[in-house]
């Protein structure tokens, strides 16, 4: 079987998705467009409107993918339904029904565990109750492949979801494909392992590691998003579309396979405790780069909870200098907002891209031609994070001579924590739905 992967997270392009169904034959396509901060900005949404809370980008996305594929009788698993799964299910009907094609939805729902989720739980990044963090606007549970089989036995031509933990959505259709156990860790361990690989797309084939030094790729402009070519026995080869950009081969997929893993002989989710330290990885041919080995040992009890709460409002404001002065004006410039904000935010950072903005240190000896200041802070007051704004604009008649390209603005701060929840709370639902 043939699983491939059309975008790695909410922004991703467009195109490659049809390039990739254009140019290989799979039996499923994943849409991975899910972050702990997407989902509670999702959710945030949500409390305004109670029909949006999905993925901003699903209309379009459907609106290009979903003749082909019908054409190419390829299932589509996402979790661009977000906070919002059903809302989402809605607008890919009305979308299919637009463009004239029959196709069958099943949105999978339970992950949504707000009023479930224990207050005095602490949170796992800081042992402090949640309670404690003020208004929680979300709490959802990273779901399993339990609440996608019923889904998947639908033969809905698309599964759509909120929050499933990402190796999750690959390992569901091979479970289902080729009828593994659920208490066969070892394949289960070895499919979350293609899971793990494919779930960031690009970054497995080119993107986010070719540099202009010591790794370089061809033609990122067009960079094929990869797929892999599963066996029963679970092993498999990480391909991409041919005559696509990117790259291939043992390095990329090994950066891939610890990205995010603290330790790999223990990465955990909601299938399996995966076991990645007896994996072999073999480079066949160009761009082609086998997967062998891998395991696991028993699911947890409890599953992981993505906390949302409302952090207050962050304030910015950017100004640029340019010239043979420009280092030493915009100092001034920062100098005179530190004095004027002085011990107004509690979390508030003054920085000078161009000189010493990223690594917070000074490397370069020649001071830079052109700097932008830029200030940021958080309030719980609106009003006040707004003032960061206003004093860097004010800059204009009030700093430094030639000040320019100011931007200023303000929104809502969304803090991410995480607890667990006892799996026996969780009561995963699938509804379908058809195009008329």
């Amino acid at each position: 079987m043939k699983i491939g992967v059309g975008a790695g997270f909410s922004g991703d392009r467009l195109d490659a998705a049809e390039k990739l169904l254009e140019k290989v034959d799979l039996d499923y396509i994943v849409f991975e467009c899910l972050a702990e901060r997407t989902i509670a900005l999702a959710q945030y949404k949500k409390l305004k409107n109670k029909k949006s809370g999905y993925d901003p980008l699903l209309e379009k996305r459907m609106k290009r993918i979903l003749p082909l594929l019908i054409e190419k009788n390829v299932r589509l698993i996402t979790n661009m339904g977000a906070a919002n799964p059903i809302a989402a299910g809605e607008k890919i009907i009305e979308v299919a029904e637009k463009l004239g094609i029959s196709c069958k939805i099943a949105i999978v729902t339970g992950d949504n565990v707000l009023n479930k989720v224990d207050l005095n739980n602490v949170a796992l990044e800081s042992g402090i109750p949640l309670r404690s963090y003020g208004e929680i606007i979300s709490a959802n549970a990273y779901l399993g492949i339990e609440a996608l089989l019923p889904a998947l036995k639908s033969e809905a031509n698309i599964i759509i979801t909120g929050r499933v933990a990402d190796p999750s959505l690959f390992l569901a259709p091979q479970v289902y494909h080729f009828g593994w156990s659920l208490d066969d860790y070892q394949l289960l361990g070895q499919g979350t392992a293609v899971g793990h690989l494919l779930e960031c797309g690009a970054q497995v084939s080119g993107g986010y590691f070719g540099d202009t030094r010591k790794k370089h790729v061809e033609n990122l402009v067009n960079v094929g998003l990869p797929y892999a070519d599963i066996n029963k026995e679970g092993l498999a080869t990480i391909r991409k579309g041919r005559e696509t950009g990117g790259l291939i081969n043992l390095r990329t997929v090994k950066e891939q396979l610890l990205y995010e893993v603290h330790d790999p002989s223990k990465y955990i989710t909601p299938d399996v405790v995966a076991d990645f330290t007896n994996i072999t990885l073999l480079n066949l041919e160009d761009n082609v780069v086998s997967v062998t080995g891998g395991g696991g040992s028993p699911r947890p009890d409890r599953l992981k909870v993505s906390v949302g709460y409302h952090a207050g409002y962050v304030g910015e404001g950017e100004i640029s200098y340019a010239g043979s002065d420009a280092l030493d004006r915009a100092k001034l410039s920062k100098d005179i907002i530190e004095k004027r904000l002085q011990g107004m935010f509690d979390d508030f950072r003054l920085d000078l891209i161009g000189y010493s903005a990223t690594h917070r240190k000074v490397f370069q000896k020649n001071s830079p031609y052109e700097v932008r200041l830029r200030v940021i802070g958080r309030h719980d007051s609106r009003e006040i994070a707004e003032l960061i704004g206003e004093e860097v604009e004010a800059l204009y008649l009030n700093g430094p001579a030639a000040g320019g390209g100011v931007r200023k603005g303000v929104h809502a701060s969304i803090g991410i924590v995480s607890t667990t929840i006892s799996r026996e709370l969780i009561e995963p639902k699938v509804e379908i739905l058809e195009s008329r």
